[in-house]
């Protein structure tokens, strides 16, 4: 019953701003690390940035300084913020996250991807 659902994806200016989030539902589970990926057309998948249960966050080179990952465990809910964003930006981002479930063994969750798209 787990499912991760991402939103704020939208259309955005060069140098501009957005906030993407993404909720994990479903019955009693853990969260673990949880993170961003993304896909660009032509690209093959790429790791933005993840984020520990603890707090403790990784990111890919080419957003570190512009993107901050964050979390808000009590909701399950893990937060992309992405500033001074350039046409490279340009892709579709996917949610992921760890997640035990009572009795399984834990497993990597994917949402369904939200497009951002910077351009004039």
């Amino acid at each position: 019953q787990v499912q991760l659902v991402e939103s704020g994806g939208n259309l955005v200016q060069p140098g501009g701003s957005l906030r993407l989030s993404c909720a994990a539902s479903g019955s009693v589970f853990i969260v673990y690390t949880m993170g961003w990926y993304r896909r660009a057309p032509g690209n093959e998948r790429e790791l933005v940035a993840t984020i520990t249960h603890r707090g403790s966050t990784n990111y890919a080179d080419s957003v570190k300084g512009r993107f901050t990952i964050s979390r808000d465990n009590a909701k399950n809910t893990v937060y992309l913020q992405m500033n001074s964003l350039k046409a490279e930006d340009t892709a579709v981002y996917y949610c992921n996250a760890d997640i035990k479930r009572i009795g399984v063994p834990p497993r990597d969750y994917w949402g369904q991807g939200t497009q951002v798209t910077v351009s004039t």
